[in-house]
């Protein structure tokens, strides 16, 4: 499968998207000035314990006090808080954990108050992004992430991801960082770290020890908490260090500078990837050069269309996402199974697909087609979790229930992405909404190919817009060309001043409309 970053900056914010296969399938937004970034690491002032949620409110600055859940203390948070209170008040002279007395850990089924108390000073990492009037969740199990591995102050232990599956090589990975970490850090070994040299995992150990001294030189400062002690790289960066791999075939970005920061940042941490990085030169907007605008226009809003004509209708509540799943009036189903079956595919598919398009978290119920196969529902439940398995949050899918319906929980970390495509109708002066401009010669596209399905021996002609039949009939091959070489029939196109621009219909030679439903 291949890669695509595509990087757009603006004066006021950073948009990146990410394709698979030419397939949009992940942008995100980042703002230049935001202060709250996932992973920044805080020294945070309780402010109020809630004993009947277990949890505290804890002030980092932020305009609404950030919520810290007991089960996020994490079981070292009597060393956590020691540490930071011997840092605070000067006791402390080295970052270092060498001499350093661990407390006993607290048990998982503690109470909030046991352990912390109104004024408290913590370190504390931001765990979830400020989420509609939600301040951000908090975490006490401060992580340094690097490419290759995970640095946890506080722990002894070492961890090798799963996803590496060779033995000996976990073997290998798990002997030689417990030969060169340092006491009481633990590490988690990433799944990039397979088959690196001791060179390449001693180097990025020196970096992540390195942050936590620039953290304690920044938490020695502070004389007032809350403060900011650490921030974690740019979502640009961020993303780059998390998912880069060798399926990645291009990163290519606007801004100068920044191709030039990005540039220095791969080869830094992996050098045979910089030929990879390339600037966008041309005048055209660098979304549009790749086709991202079309396919945002096309993925985003309430209804989204596949290329078999059934589509998907998603509802947001205050709950849940709920999706529905619609053969189409176009599509000729019926009613075989197998021919269900694979609408319910394609849906699945494309399920997954907007779960990461939109970054939809929490709860999420599918209404697939009804299947009465059992072995058809068993199919969809395996294929939706092989379409899920790219997702690099954190989820769980449950088999169809007895209604039909799929239940899905997706790990939400930031707010869903949401994108208005409607544009102003140009028919009706601006007093109403329609699908984007764009995509009218792809629907009239969809149409006639229903028509020349339904009817392959049919003469007919198409009524248009003037606007949409001058782009129709424009350049070599035009567009009515590229459709006598696809369908092998010539097809008349005729302008028509009363349709206005996304209007069309179908006449038959004796100039009786063709009805599409």
């Amino acid at each position: 499968m291949e890669k695509e970053l595509i990087i757009n900056s603006t004066a006021t914010d950073v948009e990146i998207a990410l394709l698979e296969d030419s397939r949009l399938v992940e942008i995100h937004r980042q703002k230049t000035n935001s202060n709250f970034s996932i992973g920044d690491i805080f020294v945070g002032k309780i402010k109020k314990l809630m004993p009947g949620l277990n949890a505290a409110f804890v002030d980092i600055g932020y305009k609404k006090d950030a919520f810290l859940h007991y089960t996020d203390l994490g079981p070292k948070i009597p060393s956590l808080i020691k540490f930071t209170q011997q840092a605070l008040s000067g006791e402390s002279k080295s970052s270092k954990l060498e001499g350093f007395d661990l407390s006993e850990e607290i048990v998982k089924t503690g109470k909030i108050d046991q352990v912390l108390s109104k004024k408290t000073h913590v370190l504390v990492q931001i765990l979830k992004e400020p989420i509609s009037t939600k301040g951000p969740r908090l975490s006490c199990e401060i992580n340094i992430p690097g490419r290759l591995m995970v640095l946890t102050p506080f722990a002894n232990g070492v961890a090798v991801s799963k996803k590496i599956t060779n033995q000996e090589e976990r073997k290998r990975l798990q002997v030689l960082i417990e030969s060169i970490k340092p006491k009481n850090f633990g590490l988690i070994v990433r799944t990039a770290a397979e088959g690196k040299k001791v060179a390449d995992l001693h180097e990025e150990l020196k970096e992540l020890v390195d942050k936590w001294e620039q953290m304690y030189q920044q938490l020695i400062k502070v004389t007032t908490p809350p403060g900011k002690l650490l921030s974690e790289l740019d979502k640009t960066s961020s993303i780059l260090r998390d998912i880069l791999s060798d399926s990645f075939n291009r990163i290519v970005i606007n801004d100068k500078d920044l191709y030039e920061n990005i540039k220095s940042y791969i080869t830094d941490i992996a050098p045979d990837k910089a030929k990879i990085v390339q600037l966008h030169r041309t005048r055209v907007p660098i979304f549009e050069a790749h086709g991202i605008t079309r396919q945002i226009k096309s993925s985003f809003g309430k209804t989204a269309t596949m290329s078999s004509g059934a589509y998907l209708i998603i509802e947001h509540t205050e709950a849940m996402h709920v999706i529905d799943v619609n053969s189409g009036p176009k599509n000729v189903v019926n009613v075989q199974d197998n021919a269900i079956l694979g609408v319910n595919l394609e849906a699945g598919e494309e399920i997954a697909r907007q779960l990461r398009l939109r970054d939809i978290g929490g709860l999420i119920v599918i209404d697939f087609i009804d299947m009465k196969n059992a072995e058809h529902r068993k199919v969809l439940e395996q294929k939706m979790r092989d379409f899920m398995h790219l997702d690099r949050a954190q989820h769980t899918i449950l088999p169809l229930s007895k209604f039909g319906l799929m239940q899905i929980t997706r790990e939400r970390v930031k707010p869903e992405v949401k994108i208005n495509t409607a544009e102003v109708c140009p028919s009706c002066q601006g007093t109403g909404k329609v699908n984007p401009t764009i995509l009218v010669v792809d629907e009239l596209e969809r149409d006639m190919q229903f028509v020349l399905q339904s009817r392959p021996n049919l003469s007919f002609s198409i009524q248009v817009h003037p606007f949409v039949h001058a782009f129709l009939m424009q350049g070599f091959p035009s567009t009515r060309m590229k459709w006598y070489f696809k369908f092998k029939k010539w097809i008349r196109v005729v302008p028509n001043e009363e349709c206005h621009i996304h209007e069309y219909h179908f006449f038959d030679k004796s100039g009786d409309e063709i009805r599409l439903t």
